[in-house]
C-alpha cells in the first residue's frame, strides 16, 4: 500500500508553535538492570485522548534464565497492548488465551469488569539471550464498557495497514488514521501508529482526531524548528494542522490518540475505573482469591502463583 500522495505535510511556522501543549519527560525506573520510562500518567497530563499508560520497556537484553517473569495479576476497566520492537513474551489470561506477543503484532485485551494475565519469557528465548524492547499501552474503557466481558483480538503484523513512500514505513496498529483502519474493534474513536521515518522525511498527525500526542522512540524529530529527541512524548492542541519532521538520523515515533472520554478516571495499582467504589470493589475481589466462584480467575496454564494485592 502506498503512502496518500493527498496527505502533503504542512509544517508550522512562527506561532504555530504554540500548537504543542504538553512536553513530558518519562520518569526511568530501573527494575533490576532492565529500565522503564513511563510517559503516561504524568503530572501535567493523565490521558492522551483514551491513553491512560504509556511505558518504554527497554531496549535491554535479558540474560539467559533471567527473563520477564511478571505473574498473573488482575485488571478492570481499561484494554491493553504490548506492541513490540525485539523479542517477545508469553501471554495467558483467564480465558484461556495462550499466545505469544511478538514484533509488530496486536494482542489487544479487553479488562471490563475483571481479567487476570501473565507475562513471561518461559521458552527457549530465557535459556539465551534476547534483545527486548516494546511499549505497553493502557487504554480507558468509555464507562459503558467499563462493566462489559473481557475479551482478546490478535491481529498479525500482516494484517494491519502498511502505509509506505516518502520516506515513511507507518504501520497502524488501533483505530483510524490517513485513511485506514486497523482491523482490531476497539470502544471509543482512537489512533495508534508506528511510525519509521528517513532522515528529513515528514509525517502529518490526523487532524481529525480531538487529542493527538507523540513519543519519540529513537532518533530525533523537528515540530516549527524546535528539536525533540528520544524519550520525550509531546500533546497537541486539538484542531491545528500540522506535522513531524525526522532529524538527520531519521527518527522512529509512536502517534496516539482520540476522542476524549467522559471523565477523569482513578488508577491503583492495575485498576482503572470512572469511581473509587469500583477500584476498592476489585481489590476487596482480587484480596478475597475465590478462583472457583469470584469475580477474577487465574490463567489456565499459569494458575500456580499470583502477585498479591499491594498493602498500601
Amino acid at each position: 500500500m502506498s503512502w496518500n500522495p493527498a496527505l502533503d505535510p504542512h509544517c508550522p511556522t512562527g506561532d504555530e508553535v504554540d500548537a504543542i501543549e504538553t512536553v513530558i519527560v518519562p520518569r526511568a525506573r530501573d527494575l533490576g538492570g532492565f529500565e522503564v520510562r513511563r510517559a503516561l500518567p504524568a503530572p501535567r497530563r493523565q490521558m492522551v485522548g483514551p491513553f491512560i499508560f504509556f511505558d518504554q520497556m527497554g531496549p535491554a537484553e535479558l540474560l539467559p534464565n533471567r527473563g520477564l517473569d511478571v505473574r498473573p495479576h488482575p485488571h478492570i476497566g481499561l484494554a491493553t497492548i504490548s506492541y513490540l520492537f525485539d523479542g517477545r513474551m508469553h501471554h495467558r489470561d483467564s480465558l484461556g488465551t495462550d499466545a505469544w506477543i511478538e514484533p509488530g503484532a496486536v494482542n489487544w485485551m479487553v479488562a471490563g469488569h475483571g481479567i487476570t494475565h501473565s507475562e513471561r519469557t518461559d521458552d527457549a528465548t530465557q535459556r539465551q539471550a534476547m534483545p527486548f524492547f516494546g511499549i505497553q499501552t493502557w487504554v480507558a474503557l468509555p464507562k459503558d464498557h467499563e462493566d462489559r466481558a473481557p475479551d482478546f483480538q490478535h491481529a498479525a503484523a500482516s494484517a494491519l495497514p502498511l502505509l509506505t513512500g516518502e520516506g515513511k514505513e507507518v504501520r497502524l496498529i488501533l483505530g483510524r488514521a490517513w485513511g485506514e483502519e486497523a482491523p482490531v474493534e476497539t470502544a471509543s474513536e482512537m489512533f495508534y501508529a508506528d511510525a519509521q521515518l528517513a532522515p528529513g522525511a515528514a509525517i502529518p498527525l490526523p487532524d481529525d482526531h480531538e487529542d493527538r500526542g507523540v513519543y519519540v522512540v529513537s532518533g530525533a524529530i523537528e515540530i516549527a524548528g524546535q528539536r525533540f529527541e528520544a524519550g520525550q512524548m509531546m500533546v497537541f492542541r486539538p484542531g491545528d494542522r500540522l506535522s513531524l519532521r525526522a532529524g538527520e538520523q531519521g527518527a522512529r515515533v509512536m502517534l496516539l490518540g482520540g476522542a476524549t472520554l467522559e471523565g477523569p478516571r482513578y488508577i491503583w495499582w492495575n485498576f482503572v475505573a470512572s469511581s473509587k467504589e469500583r477500584i476498592e470493589a476489585a481489590k476487596e475481589a482480587w484480596r478475597a482469591e475465590d478462583w472457583a466462584h469470584g469475580r477474577f480467575q487465574l490463567p489456565p496454564g499459569d494458575d500456580g502463583e499470583f502477585i498479591p494485592l499491594p498493602p498500601r
